[in-house]
């Protein structure tokens, strides 16, 4: 076994040992842990912001792209944000443990009890918000965690974990070992992460499409879980009786981050619209930076922009020939997280509605709202965009459980 793999492995082996102390204890201690991280990642603030410094500094260096020191990046705003979120999941019910199902023969009464997982790994790109988000929704859900995040955040992760983190789990009389972060660089490291299902039965991946793919591959040859968020980008279909004024602020609406999954991506227009409405799409773009991909496309259609740090500050366009057509190109070439359809005839909405299978779907609202914390008031650990029973969307602290049937006497 390399370094690499024996440093993942106890990290998996410290929250598992460490995980019965969360699993068994109680809400008010949970949510006083959360509310700690709160105050201590606003009496840290300039330990945590001086950490982030250094690692957007390094990456600048290095030459990453703009959309994705956007995501490496913790601003003043963005930390009080942060702490906001973990508030609010503070005051967030939690989930009943044990629900009353039926009465069997006998009088025998069914119920279900939902249990922790045990551990869950977490495998993440260069974005040091997702640590708290990830962390505090295990500790919500009374999960240990073993997370992994990309070498570009490590050292805002690492400071996070040491002053806000576990800290607030002591404090509130649970085992800081529960939240792990794995302190390799080495993309070994998530290799390793899912190839231990006796520890680690589940993990959460997020990052680009093609080494999610890999990774979720690997991870079912261990016999590993995974929820996967490896593709995004949003697509708006401008419909025939769409309102020039809202498409603009539409646009603008769905491009305000470019590094982020849920962006607008693909613009599909109706012909009948297209000329009428091209300019006032024309000042949205101009106005976010960003350059309209028009026919013929020297790419797929559903390539995803935010994924190219050459050509973030991109969209394609495509004109259509209908509702229908938009649909299909929704549904069948891109990634299927989210679309919208920009339109005042609800009969039209109601169609796409009907029609389009992805994740989420939006009338005159922009992709952009597909997000935990934006949908559900919590953060999320990432956007499941699985075609199967279980959590799909955005997937929170209320997802991360295991049911338990239980037959007990009247």
């Amino acid at each position: 076994m390399s370094d690499v793999a024996k440093a993942v492995e106890e990290c998996a082996r410290a929250a598992k040992q460490a995980a019965p102390s969360l699993a068994t204890a109680t809400d008010q201690a949970i949510d006083a842990a959360l509310s700690a991280m709160a105050e201590r990642l606003l009496a840290h603030r300039d330990e945590v912001l001086e950490a982030n410094r250094a690692d957007v500094a390094k990456a600048t260096e290095e030459g990453m792209s703009a959309g994705l020191l956007d995501r490496l990046t913790i601003t003043d705003e963005r930390l009080t944000g942060m702490a906001e979120q973990l508030r609010l999941l503070a005051g967030a019910p939690h989930q009943e443990r044990s629900i009353e199902l039926s009465t069997l023969d006998g009088g025998l009464r069914l119920v279900e009890r939902r249990r922790p997982v045990g551990v869950i790994g977490a495998n993440y790109e260069a974005r040091p918000n997702v640590t708290v988000d990830v962390a505090s929704q295990l500790v919500k859900s009374r999960n240990g965690g073993v997370l992994r995040t990309g070498s570009a955040a490590l050292g805002s992760a690492q400071r996070l974990l040491d002053v806000v983190i576990a800290p607030a789990l002591a404090e509130a009389g649970i085992d800081a070992d529960v939240i792990q972060l794995v302190p390799r660089v080495e993309r070994e490291a998530a290799a390793a992460l899912v190839s231990l299902p006796g520890l680690v039965p589940l993990v959460i991946l997020r990052g680009s499409g093609e080494s999610t793919r890999k990774l979720a591959t690997e991870a079912a040859l261990h016999g590993v879980g995974t929820l996967a968020h490896a593709d995004g980008g949003g697509v708006l279909y401008v419909d025939a009786a769409a309102d020039a004024a809202k498409v603009r602020d539409l646009v603008s609406a769905s491009l305000d981050r470019l590094g982020v999954c849920n962006r607008l991506n693909l613009l599909l227009i109706h012909t009948d619209a297209h000329d009428a409405l091209w300019p006032s799409i024309t000042e949205a773009l101009t106005e976010r930076g960003v350059t309209p991909s028009l026919a013929p496309h020297e790419h797929a259609i559903g390539y995803e922009w935010a994924l190219d740090s050459d050509n973030e500050a991109t969209v394609t366009v495509a004109q259509v020939a209908s509702l229908t057509e938009a649909v299909s190109i929704a549904n069948d070439r891109t990634s299927g997280l989210a679309a919208g359809i920009a339109t005042e005839d609800s009969a039209a909405a109601e169609a796409f509605f009907d029609g389009y299978t992805g994740t989420g779907v939006f009338w005159n609202a922009p992709t952009r709202l597909l997000d935990g914390f934006k949908l559900l008031a919590v953060p999320e650990t990432g956007i499941n965009l699985d075609n199967v029973p279980g959590p799909r969307g955005p997937v929170t602290y209320t997802d991360l459980y295991v049911r338990q049937y239980a037959v007990l006497p009247a």
